[in-house]
């Protein structure tokens, strides 16, 4: 019986800590997807800058004429919908509509945002691979 009894329990431990780092894994994604969306809602893109990939971010740099570009945006509207869904293992796209008004011609206009998040194990947070949405029109 104590052969049964001893896999048995470790099976158990495991399963249960590896239930315990998705629950961290999935409320982390919930807390950075809010974060993000808040700073875009309310035109904070550097904070919006500190969720993007280190990596990414160097390879392109936000301009000083982005920069002022962005100040001429306000958002009216941020639809995460059906939110993220998984894309491989540490992986999530979340689909957005955006809205957004250009304070100078009181023009609106709406554009999808596809983002793609990665989940850093070590570090336990999540990062977007996409960097900050395009508001240029097209």
């Amino acid at each position: 019986m104590r052969r049964f009894v001893l896999p048995a329990l470790l099976l158990a431990t495991a399963a249960l800590l590896s239930g315990c780092a998705t629950d961290i894994r999935n409320e982390a994604l919930t807390r950075t997807l809010g974060q993000y969306g808040s700073a875009i809602r309310w035109g904070d893109y550097g904070a919006a800058l500190t969720f993007v990939d280190k990596t990414y971010a160097a390879d392109h740099p936000v301009s000083s004429l982005e920069q002022s570009r962005l100040a001429q945006l306000r958002i009216t509207g941020y639809d995460d919908g059906a939110g993220p869904h998984p894309d491989g293992d540490d992986e999530v796209v979340q689909t957005v509509q955006i809205s957004v008004v250009n304070v100078n011609t009181q023009a609106e206009r709406s554009f999808v945002d596809t983002q793609r998040w990665r989940y850093d194990k070590e570090k336990t947070r999540w990062t977007l691979m996409t960097g900050l949405p395009d508001f240029s029109p097209h």
